[in-house]
């Protein structure tokens, strides 16, 4: 039987998970994959903190040179995170004729172009299930379950951290922090969750999920990126009387010839399956040609369920070390009916508002009169009660609005003296 040996760089908590379930699982996917899987070497900056799983010390080491350069192996596994030194650590591997597999979203998001370039010069695999839901398997059903298909849109929640913090928010009616305080606490956000809260991590996914569907790769500046900070527990209770749910979408549609991709805070209505997704599961939701509407929906994070999607990239590359093929992702195939992608400004949509007004009569007229030079319709208002500093909430849903007329409509009416805080605004997809 033929011997695959893995060497793995990121010796944490996915990192463990995949020994252990290489480990236990060893004969069982023997007798999948008619070879045998070997960890050979495990680097690891820190090799003091106890693991999961224990190893045999000889195999550890904290120079990553020593998997690199090592000609017996096979497949390189990068489970360190970052884009330095994970960028060299993979060029180097390819070079060094190794195939790779990643969970590195935020890598693959700034620097795949270039690695997926240099791994089809080389011949050479790199594999990357584990980066966007991790263990639910949207990149192989993106790239081989709907290869006929064509996409007309994606809709994703992809952060575990963002999706529990909402989740609690209207589940145990708290405040944003309380809810941050509790991820950490449970260890579902990080000590500096900036990246999750404030969409970046989501926007990493989606470049990844846009070149899978349309065969673009874009750049995070062509995102527009909105985190979830300035949702407060009035926005969650007020969207619920409206029939809706607040989620963190990760949003990609075509609309005509153009292309758009955002992130940031939406209204879903409590009808979409979308709506019921909570805690720490990630669902994406796909529109398709041929398949029709799709949805893939699993937890978002875990050791298990992310380690389980590493090891089935490394029983892809496996099959194909055996065979003597390698799998590119460069011809991910281009939607050629896309001439541009559109800018936020241009985007139109509904919206929800919430303004925090004194209460004083003519308030209303003011913001309506506001609303209305600007073009913007009112499809409903309700003067929320009374706080103890005379300021109450006004609610209004809009119609159709182009993102750039609200932006200023909503400028002008911060900057009147009955309008108290700064209004908030969240735009609303019927998905």
């Amino acid at each position: 039987m033929k011997k695959i040996n893995i060497g793995l760089i990121g010796f944490g908590t996915v990192g463990s998970g995949v020994v252990k379930i290489l480990r236990e699982k060893r004969t069982f996917l023997s007798q999948k994959l008619g070879a045998e899987l070997v960890v050979k070497k495990v680097c690891d900056k820190d090799l003091s903190s106890r693991r999961s799983v224990s190893i045999d010390p000889s195999l550890l080491t904290r120079n990553a040179s020593e998997i690199i350069n090592d000609p017996q192996i096979d497949i390189l596994v990068e489970l360190i995170g970052g884009v330095h030194p994970a960028k060299e650590f993979i060029i180097d591997a390819l070079k060094k004729g190794k195939n790779i597999v990643t969970a590195n979203k935020a890598l693959l998001a700034e620097e795949g172009r270039e690695l997926f370039a240099l791994a089809q010069e080389r011949g050479k695999s790199i594999h990357f299930e584990a980066s966007v839901g991790a263990g639910i398997p949207i990149i192989k059903s993106l790239r081989e379950g709907l290869v006929a298909n064509r996409f007309a849109g994606i809709f994703g929640i992809v952060n575990g951290t963002s999706n529990y913090i909402l989740s609690q928010m209207s589940q145990e009616h708290c405040s944003f922090a309380e809810a941050l305080k509790a991820a950490q606490k449970n260890g579902f956000a990080e000590k500096d969750p900036t990246l999750d809260i404030e969409g970046v991590d989501s926007a990493h996914k989606l470049i990844l999920l846009i070149y899978l569907c349309f065969g673009r790769f874009i750049s995070m500046q062509d995102i527009f990126v909105e985190g979830i900070s300035r949702i407060s527990f009035s926005d969650i209770s007020y969207a619920k009387e409206l029939g809706f749910e607040i989620k963190l979408l990760a949003i990609a549609k075509k609309d005509g010839g153009e292309l758009e991709a955002r992130v940031h805070p939406t209204l879903i209505p409590r009808t979409h399956l979308l709506s019921s997704v909570s805690g720490i599961f990630n669902a994406i939701y796909v529109s398709s040609d041929l398949a029709g509407e799709l949805l893939f929906y699993g937890p978002g994070a875990g050791q298990l369920c992310a380690a389980s999607a590493v090891v089935s990239d490394i029983a892809d590359s496996t099959q194909g070390i055996k065979a003597g093929l390698f799998r590119t992702v460069l011809n991910a195939g281009v939607d050629t009916s896309i001439k541009a992608l559109r800018k936020i400004d241009d985007i139109e949509s509904r919206y929800y508002i919430r303004f925090m007004a004194l209460d004083k009569p003519g308030v209303l007229a003011r913001v309506s009169g506001v609303l209305a030079k600007y073009g913007i319709s009112i499809a409903s208002v309700t003067q929320k009660e009374r706080h103890k500093s005379k300021v109450v909430p006004i609610v209004m849903i809009v119609h159709d609005a182009k993102e750039k007329n609200l932006r200023a409509a909503l400028a002008a009416i911060d900057r009147l003296d009955a309008i108290k805080e700064k209004s908030v605004a969240i735009r609303i997809e019927e998905v």
